[in-house]
């Protein structure tokens, strides 16, 4: 039952990338919402406290494995998931493949989001601000991290990155989106090449895997395990962190609800768990091999904080995706159990 999965390309002449990525956005450490940004002010959106160092030797440990594909955003711990990036990868940066995202304003002392900036004199200075964090001198993939565009301000937005393209400051650029609206547009140059979007066993995001098809776009895939539920630890009654964003969770924020994991997911996860932990995969890995199933074009990026998590998901490539058969069982499974 070992059936390794392909790998990926990022854009027509881009890098080769492993098909499992790694999220970074645990590993920045807490961060807070400042005023008037639709979150209560304070409100956690971070997961809580982490150990630099287990993060360090955790994306060595991966690099080593044969994960090459890393996903950043400046925003994550207001620099500091860039900073730890930087710092595990200094000398290797010819191995690692390295994806960020901007767009969104912060005050670094204060670890605050303060708003977002999709301005060209914005986007060319945070792109020189993540440089340094990540102490190297391109961005493999650079992400617009604002979920909604206004159409006109595509191109400008565009034409920035087309610029930074030219520089050698990045490579390739994309944008972290559910939304399909300006998706053809966005995509129309070459250089446009990844949609990056929620999508997991839970919630399966057709019309964007759509979108990626019809734009010839890699689909980078954020909370392939709904933001952890998937792992099977989390239970209604179990206690997190004042500095997890998933304690007092966002409205978006679907998997977590002030209680724990919410309970008609958890629900939904008991009735597909035999099937996801066919031939020995744990439920983690099933939730992986579900989305290599879906489309070729995927590469989910999940996060961790130890190096027992970073070990699972690697493992997850062994296994392979899951048949066609246990796809269209899930679905059935999950379609009759929406009803009730």
């Amino acid at each position: 039952m070992h059936h390794t999965i392909q790998t990926r390309q990022l854009g027509p002449n881009g890098p080769i990338i492993s098909p499992l990525g790694l999220g970074t956005w645990a590993i920045g450490g807490p961060f807070f919402a400042g005023p008037d940004l639709g979150f209560a002010q304070g409100a956690a959106l971070g997961w809580g406290e982490v150990s630099d160092r287990e993060s360090i030797d955790c994306l060595r440990f991966a690099a080593d494995a044969g994960v090459n594909f890393f996903d950043s955003a400046d925003l994550y711990g207001a620099g500091h998931s860039e900073e730890i990036l930087g710092h595990a990868f200094k000398g290797m940066r010819d191995k690692v493949v390295i994806a960020s995202k901007f767009g969104n304003t912060f005050a670094v002392k204060d670890k605050l989001m303060t708003g977002i900036d999709l301005s060209p004199a914005y986007i060319i200075k945070a792109c020189e601000d993540s440089l340094i964090r990540l102490q190297t001198d391109w961005i493999d993939l650079y992400q617009v991290h604002v979920e909604d565009i206004d159409a006109a301000q595509i191109p400008q937005i565009i034409a920035t990155l087309e610029g930074l393209c030219r520089a050698g400051k990045i490579r390739y650029y994309g944008w972290s989106t559910n939304s399909t609206k300006g998706n053809a547009l966005f995509s129309k140059s070459e250089r446009a090449c990844a949609l990056q979007f929620d999508m997991n066993v839970l919630h399966s995001a057709e019309q964007m895997l759509d979108s990626c098809e019809a734009n010839q776009c890699i689909a980078i895939i954020r909370q392939p395990l709904a933001m952890g539920l998937l792992s099977g630890k989390y239970t209604r009654s179990k206690i997190l962190s004042n500095s997890d964003i998933r304690k007092d969770p966002p409205v978006w924020l679907a998997y977590f609800d002030k209680n724990g994991a919410d309970k008609a997911h958890l629900k939904r996860l008991t009735a597909i768990k035999e099937i996801l932990t066919s031939h020995g995969r744990s439920l983690t890995q099933g939730a992986l091999a579900w989305i290599w199933a879906k489309n070729p074009l995927c590469v989910p990026i999940p996060g961790f904080r130890t190096i027992d998590q970073v070990k699972e998901n690697i493992a997850a490539m062994q296994y392979g995706a899951l048949t066609g058969s246990q796809l269209t069982e899930i679905d059935k499974i999950l379609a009759t159990d929406n009803h009730k």
